[in-house]
């Protein structure tokens, strides 16, 4: 039997904190950026969690279930 593998695309994209939640960039902060307002900007800088709704989806990817 071969060995599961974990989607790479998802490897990349999320990292699993150590509360078992889920981390995730924001997206729309990598060009055209001139009509966007500073505090938008600003607030696509952080991190945000994974909805609870797409966990278990992404959980699967990760292999984690």
């Amino acid at each position: 039997m071969p060995k599961m593998k974990t989607k790479s695309s998802a490897k990349k994209r999320f990292k699993v904190t150590g509360t078992g939640k889920i981390k995730r960039k924001h997206a729309f902060k990598s060009h055209i950026l001139t009509k966007k307002t500073k505090k938008q900007k600003r607030n696509l800088t952080h991190a945000g969690l994974v909805d609870k709704a797409d966990e278990a989806n992404i959980k699967v990817q990760l292999r984690m279930k």
